[in-house]
């Protein structure tokens, strides 16, 4: 009999799921969350991937029915869309085996979040949910934070989706009202607003997959970011931290943390953390693979990925606690410096030349209308690069940066 993984909203690299245990004799079985796929990630969207593809209405009762027919041998997020249909899903289907039911909403929502970290007393950044200025205003006066540094998201986004940091002084009531009601990029409404301090430092992410409640490291990655006005999370370039880094015991301990407070015990978790003067200062976690080209880039740098583990654990019951650098590898982000027309998609085939290439990842062929880029879902595209000699490493990079420069995108008229 044909054995059935699920795989819940397998959007972009989530794809890759499905040949990881097709390789094994295993079948993969989409479910997307939504009547229709979404729209920010048609692009990733793969249906021919899968054996089967099913949409959930709205009736519960159905799709646990629907999926209890395929016997799967697991049921997995693809993204952070799918994440609370996928504990209701595994706690209906293999009760006492996914994470901590009672907290699904932490590992998805930035606010309960939030506040299950604080009451853990893990060091934290001040953060408040506010459907309206006043209570906004409220809440700053009385943390005494008006005035200072602060950042405004959604608290159900992803991707630097809607993320703006408002400077010490600034109003912030106009990126407020900007986002109040405004619908993200997985199509939910933005009916309050996270207003948290802004958190000065290097920002981390860490890799972890848990089997039965014991965590291992996949990998610690150092992100660059850069800010495009009051946009701050334009992405570009991540690189893979070396197990022994002491840097890697504090953001591990840290990790542990947290995703003991919002319940993780099985699976995928992205962890992105700040490391400010005063310590580790969580930004977000959220209980799915890391996306983008991310398990293509863990391969490459450790040998391993978050995909990978997770077919080991599903079919062959094992766990992994650690990680090791293979070589240095390295993800460079593409960006627009203004939206427009692409008219030279093709100069960025000359990054395939480079001594380290491995593969290009561009979203926009000639003609094609591009926006400025300003989070995740506005870039280019990127180019990841891997090789055993960090010197050549450094030297790609630049000629990287030179090449994006290159791209032309015509301005349309106002």
């Amino acid at each position: 009999m044909q054995r059935h993984v699920i795989l819940v909203d397998p959007y972009s690299e989530a794809a890759e799921f499905a040949n990881a245990f097709r390789a094994r004799g295993v079948a993969s079985v989409a479910v997307l969350s939504t009547p229709a796929p979404l729209k920010s990630y048609l692009h990733g969207w793969k249906p021919e991937s899968f054996s089967a593809t099913h949409f959930h209405d709205g009736d519960f009762a159905k799709l646990v029915e629907t999926v209890r027919g395929y016997d799967p041998v697991a049921v997995i997020p693809g993204n952070e869309h799918a994440v609370r249909l996928v504990d209701a899903l595994v706690e209906e289907l293999f009760p006492g085996t996914g994470n901590v039911p009672e907290l699904s909403a932490a590992r998805r929502d930035k606010w309960p979040m939030a506040q299950a970290v604080a009451s853990a007393g893990i060091p934290h950044l001040r953060t408040f949910a506010a459907a309206t200025e006043e209570e906004a205003a409220d809440w700053l006066r009385e943390t005494g934070l008006e005035g200072r540094a602060l950042v405004l998201k959604p608290r159900c986004s992803g991707g630097t989706d809607g993320v703006h940091k408002v400077e010490a002084g600034e109003d912030w009531r106009l990126p407020f009202r900007r986002l109040l009601g405004s619908v993200n990029m997985f199509d939910l409404t933005n009916d309050s607003i996270l207003v948290q301090e802004f958190a000065s430092g290097t920002e981390f992410v860490v890799d972890t997959y848990s089997v039965d409640g014991e965590l291992g490291l996949v990998a610690v990655v150092r992100y660059s970011k850069s800010a495009r006005g009051a946009r701050i999370g334009v992405y570009d370039a991540e690189d893979y931290l070396l197990p022994e880094d002491p840097l890697v015991k504090v953001l591990e301990a840290y990790t542990r943390q947290v995703a003991e407070a919002v319940g993780i015990r099985t699976g995928c978790t992205h962890t992105e953390i700040m490391l400010t003067d005063e310590g580790p200062r969580l930004i977000e976690i959220a209980a799915r693979l890391d996306g983008g080209c991310a398990q293509q880039a863990a391969r490459l740098a450790t040998g391993d990925s978050q995909i990978d583990r997770t077919v080991r654990h599903h079919l062959d019951s094992a766990f992994s606690p650690g990680y090791e650098i293979v070589q240095p590898t390295r993800v460079a982000w593409l960006s627009a410096a203004n939206s427009g027309i692409m008219r030279n998609a093709e100069v960025l085939d000359s990054m395939r030349d480079l001594a380290s290439f491995q593969k290009l990842g561009c979203r926009y062929p000639n003609g094609s209308r591009v926006p400025k880029t300003e989070d995740l879902f506005t870039t280019l595209g990127w180019v990841l690069l891997s090789t055993p000699d960090q010197d050549v490493l450094e030297e790609d990079t630049k000629r990287v940066r030179e090449i994006e420069a290159k791209v032309e995108i015509e301005p349309l008229d106002p």
